[in-house]
């Protein structure tokens, strides 16, 4: 190789969150965030840095030298999740039936949220767990269905404000399949979901409220910091049955890219994407919400920055929990053979569903517009092949530190 060009790319984006991060991590008040939190905080702080290390990649073919910094590959990080992401919807789109699917949302009373954030992991279980329930209970139920249902299931716990506001949003596909193996079409409905809204809230929150108790008072969570004795319990617990709990549910999608649309925007969503963040100053941060208080108009908030990694933190979920699920004849314990079932009984030819390899190679052609992550994405044609493997917390070696550089 006699020559070649050295080509960095240049961030185009004025701010984000690792910036946020880095710059007001300091100033937290450790006690108030848990081991968790802040080793997911300095992962993204960390993201695609020389902290983490990275490797030197050159062309055997054109020469074209690619320097890369690892990513932290965190969850919760707005520049990860891309290949994962798609991976996920290409496989939702492998097991697509051609029915209607409805979307309802789940939501718990704000009076909830002590308990959120002291017993997430608890909670948040409990809150997709009774989602599931009132779906399942009403779907074997031979006055609406009297089927198994399916649905895949996406855990939010943010507001747009980033304030706490736990929800799961609900993908259901209109039937599903009997013991003998045929499908079931909703046998009442108003077109708008497969159930009366008012026998999901009452079921919803009936589940949810039993199993809570219940927990409670076998002491494995604590009730909320309010309640100071018996009678004060009882009192906040009757509280919660008078309360109307939200369960919204919207008009079917239109068609399956409706569907796909929807699933890619919001399964794999962190609190606050990196588009969002306006400005960054000494004290504060300026990011842009939709306020759907007010027609959903586009709005500017400023937090101290403090406040807003606070608020960011409460949104990381504990370790090991799967905020997306699947349920019914989607779960993966019997995917494959339920849905060939489903299939066969919609009419549709049968298919075997990808494998994990061919969703990885799609979701990189589709992202990068390459088949194979290892093609020179500058001439296409030769193989790109590490020169050299940067360490953690080095900089790149003397030859790369002045590359030439072309703004993207």
């Amino acid at each position: 190789m006699s020559h070649y060009l050295i080509i960095c790319t240049v961030r185009t984006q004025g701010y984000e969150v690792s910036d946020v991060i880095t710059k007001f991590y300091g100033q937290i008040d450790e006690t108030k965030t848990t081991a968790h939190q802040k080793r997911t905080l300095e992962a993204i702080a960390k993201c695609r840095t020389a902290a983490l290390g990275g490797h030197i990649d050159s062309c055997d073919q054109c020469g074209h030298i690619r320097v890369s910094y690892n990513s932290c590959r965190n969850r919760h990080c707005p520049k990860c999740q891309g290949v994962e992401k798609e991976m996920w919807v290409i496989q939702q789109e492998d097991a697509l039936l051609p029915v209607a699917y409805f979307h309802v949302v789940f939501t718990i009373p704000h009076e909830l949220n002590d308990l959120c954030l002291h017993h997430p992991g608890f909670m948040y279980d409990l809150l997709m767990k009774s989602a599931w329930h009132t779906i399942n209970t009403l779907s074997k139920d031979p006055k609406w269905l009297g089927a198994n249902p399916a649905a895949t299931m996406v855990l939010h716990t943010w507001s747009q404000t980033l304030v706490l506001h736990p929800h799961v949003h609900c993908i259901v596909p209109n039937g599903g399949l009997t013991s003998n193996g045929s499908w079931q079409f909703p046998k009442k409905g108003n077109g708008n979901f497969l159930f009366p809204v008012v026998s999901m809230q009452n079921i919803f929150r009936a589940y949810f409220m039993t199993v809570l108790h219940q927990a409670i008072l076998k002491g494995q969570i604590k009730p909320p910091d309010e309640v100071k004795s018996k009678a004060s319990y009882y009192k906040w617990k009757d509280s919660l049955f008078t309360k109307k709990w939200v369960v919204y549910t919207k008009k079917p999608f239109s068609g399956a890219d409706h569907v796909i649309k929807y699933l890619a925007r919001y399964t794999h969503r962190v609190a606050i994407t990196n588009y969002r963040i306006v400005d960054i100053n000494e004290h504060s941060v300026t990011f842009s919400y939709k306020d759907y208080k007010d027609d959903a108009k586009q709005k500017l908030m400023t937090l101290t920055g403090v406040e807003f990694v606070r608020r960011f933190a409460m949104h990381i979920v504990p370790l090991g929990f799967r905020k997306v699920r699947q349920y019914g004849f989607m779960s993966n314990a019997c995917r494959q053979k339920q849905i060939a079932k489903a299939r066969k009984a919609l009419g549709l030819a049968q298919k075997a569903l990808m494998t994990k390899a061919e969703r990885k190679a799609a979701a990189v052609e589709r992202l990068f517009g390459i088949s194979d992550p290892c093609r020179c994405h500058k001439c296409n044609k030769g193989l790109m092949v590490t020169l050299e493997v940067i360490s953690p917390n080095k900089d790149p070696p003397t030859p790369l530190k002045k590359p030439t550089v072309i703004p993207i």
